[in-house]
């Protein structure tokens, strides 16, 4: 039997069998280049590091549940100069996360929201944080179905634990039953629990009628803005771009004149 197959349960048992992966590797580095010990250790531990951490972000941005993968570095700016790109890419840094804020994103269909909503997600999972990006019907839909099987209560640990939620075109329809309670209890217990990034094509002062019942509407809202970042972001759809207007020729007699 080779070391390498007396390694074999050893490093299972240690649960460090990802290290033979890179071991071959590591040690014909380490005879090539005439290592220390201390060095082939490091270097091997460290390949087992990575392998580990790669593994763990793949966890995360399958657990997030993203619609595509969209990153920041695909986001074309310079099709609507009115985005604040310096803004978008401080809160891609994770800081508001890590605060426990808000963000809400604000503007008309194709504008770009979804796509800014998921990279600052996709750059949140890189950093180490549980993101969940949820269409805010959909969320709403399971809440509600959850009532009827009495399941409210575990399926509302869904939406209020990860340290980051991403709900997107909230009020693209109107709530109904009891669907404004249930968004109002999401806010509630996220309030300085954990951080939102909300996407909707509704201005702020919009979004009060959608709880229906004026007080809760103002306990909502007020824990909702209360450390929000609004972003606005008006323009034209990147999917039907407006068309370019065609220039008119003048007159032979009317172009001299001009």
């Amino acid at each position: 039997m080779s070391r390498t197959e007396q390694l074999v349960p050893v490093l299972k048992k240690l649960r460090l069998s990802g290290v033979l992966q890179t071991m071959d590797l590591r040690v014909r580095q380490a005879a090539d280049d005439s290592l220390s010990f201390e060095d082939f250790l490091h270097l091997l531990l460290a390949d087992e590091v990575e392998r580990r951490e790669a593994k763990q972000l793949y966890l995360r941005l399958r657990r997030a549940q993203f619609d595509q993968d969209k990153t920041l570095e695909d986001f074309d700016f310079s099709f609507n100069p009115k985005i604040p790109k310096a803004k978008v890419v401080e809160l891609c840094a994770g800081h508001f996360v890590e605060k426990r804020e808000n963000v809400l994103l604000i503007g008309p269909s194709g504008v770009g929201k979804s796509h800014i909503a998921q990279a600052i997600g996709h750059r949140a999972c890189r950093a180490g944080y549980n993101v969940l990006y949820q269409p805010a019907r959909r969320m709403l839909s399971e809440l509600r179905a959850s009532r009827a099987d009495g399941s409210l209560e575990r399926r509302m640990l869904r939406y209020t634990t990860p340290d980051l939620l991403i709900l997107d075109d909230l009020g693209l329809q109107p709530l109904r039953q009891d669907e404004p309670e249930d968004l109002y209890e999401v806010i509630r217990q996220r309030y300085e629990r954990g951080a939102m990034v909300i996407t909707s094509n509704r201005a702020v002062e919009e979004w009060y009628p959608l709880f229906g019942e004026p007080l809760m509407a103002s306990a909502a809202m007020d824990r909702l803005l209360h450390h929000a970042h609004i972003i606005e972001m008006p323009g034209h759809s990147y999917r039907n771009p407006p068309r370019p207007t065609k220039a008119v020729a003048l007159p032979k007699e009317k172009a001299a004149e001009a």
